[in-house]
């Protein structure tokens, strides 16, 4: 059995049409990646209200977002840590009821099509044929992991990480949700490739889509990261300098606080790629991460970005 979450009102105090608008993208991606399954947005224009004071007529808004988790989810804490990592101020108003697992298989398969990311770079879905046989086709079946190609920050760090192989690279994604960045550097050309991750559903989903990639085991190895939270004590079996390409494709706020760990991660003269922020928040980023990178560049879809740029050979690890 999935719990089934609807959010039936986005918060709303002291934001404008246009920044509920805005938000509701990533606060949908939020939920992705602190454990929802799924997500789909209903925005819904409601009865115009005169206000009295200055007479003017505005328009309410309000915004559904219905989000399917995993039964053994707690899906209060994942809609705070959500709501908390793209600086929303509360908590907004939910419901929670019971789906079928088998209702929630069957939409997510008739969302998730094939997907041309470039001129011969699809991602296809295990249930279907890829459209062009010949190209470099990534087969995924998503499960319940964050990453199928479809979001504007995936498509970005693919774009990026196809220019980045050349042949023999080894390539860290940090934050691989479904794999299909270290998937993809390997059918790039890529020597290995590591892909960590706090979630053990990801780790799952990760390891089930390098198998239908044909994929072995030691091109490719998977480590589920200690989270926050953690009290085991594990660490992540990495070295330091160990990789040529770096790509960080998660939230704001570990994009930020991690920086120095992703980095360190890099050997000098190593490219890093960050992405999973809006261009609103790129300042704060590039700031953040101009003294250890070089080169810097900037790619964009709508309102996604993805910054690359060239790790400096006098940085030093502070971790």
């Amino acid at each position: 059995m999935l719990a089934r979450n609807f959010i039936k009102h986005f918060p709303c105090k002291n934001l404008s049409r246009h920044h509920i608008l805005r938000d509701s993208d990533p606060f949908s991606d939020a939920l992705l990646c602190f454990g929802a399954s799924s997500v789909a947005v209903d925005e819904d224009i409601e009865e115009d209200n005169e206000d009295a004071a200055s007479g003017s007529s505005l328009a309410s808004k309000e915004i559904c977002i219905e989000s399917i988790f995993p039964v053994h989810e707690e899906v209060k804490m994942c809609i705070s840590q959500a709501a908390n990592s793209i600086g929303l101020k509360e908590i907004p108003k939910f419901k929670v009821e019971m789906g079928d697992e088998q209702d929630w298989i069957t939409k997510n398969q008739d969302l998730f099509q094939p997907v041309e990311i470039a001129d011969r770079l699809w991602i296809v879905p295990e249930w279907t044929s890829p459209p062009v046989p010949e190209a470099v086709n990534i087969i995924l079946n998503p499960g319940f992991a964050f990453g199928t190609g479809e979001h504007p920050t995936t498509k970005l760090c693919l774009l990026l990480l196809q220019s980045l192989i050349k042949g023999g690279e080894a390539f860290l994604d940090y934050g691989t949700g479904s794999g299909i960045l270290a998937i993809a550097a390997l059918k790039f050309g890529a020597a290995s490739s590591v892909g960590v991750d706090i979630d053990p559903l990801a780790i799952k989903s990760a390891s089930h889509n390098a198998a239908l990639n044909n994929i072995p085991l030691e091109k490719l190895e998977l480590h589920l990261a200690p989270s926050e939270n953690s009290s085991s004590g594990r660490e992540t079996p990495l070295q330091k300098e160990q990789f040529d390409v770096v790509i960080a494709n998660i939230l704001l706020n570990p994009v930020m606080e991690l920086a120095d760990h992703i980095i360190s991660f890099a050997k000098p003269g190593a490219t890093i790629g960050i992405s999973g922020i809006l261009s609103e928040q790129l300042p704060n980023v590039k700031e953040r991460y101009s003294p250890f990178l070089e080169n810097i560049s900037i790619a964009t879809i709508g309102d996604w970005v993805c910054m690359s740029g060239t790790k400096k050979g006098e940085f030093i690890d502070n971790c």
